[in-house]
């Protein structure tokens, strides 16, 4: 089964879609999920609080560790206040994508 594309190129790399839930009882990566206008998201969970940035850092830990990239090459593009996020993600578009679908099918 094909991998829904929660993601776009970018210069330099991919623009990845979050929907992040945080203070949940476990962190992970869970799905790919389409809302109602047809966009797909990766819906991502952390147990870390939304304050002071906690969530936000939690996520791109988790991201780095699921995608094997470094932390640095990972940083929210838009969205720092919102569920739905845009992370930018630094470096080779086509080894990137391979990492997503690897960690989307895994899910």
């Amino acid at each position: 089964m094909p991998v829904s594309r929660c993601w776009d190129r970018a210069d330099g790399g991919v623009l990845l879609r979050v929907r992040l839930t945080p203070n949940a009882r476990r962190a992970g990566i869970s799905e790919v999920v389409t809302l109602d206008d047809g966009v797909c998201w990766l819906a991502v969970s952390v147990t870390a609080v939304p304050e002071k940035g906690k969530a936000n850092d939690a996520l791109t830990k988790l991201l780095a560790k699921s995608l094997k990239r470094p932390r640095s090459a990972i940083e929210i593009a838009r969205g720092t206040t919102s569920r739905m996020k845009r992370i930018r993600i630094e470096g080779d578009p086509g080894e990137i994508e391979a990492s997503l679908e690897r960690v989307i099918a895994a899910t």
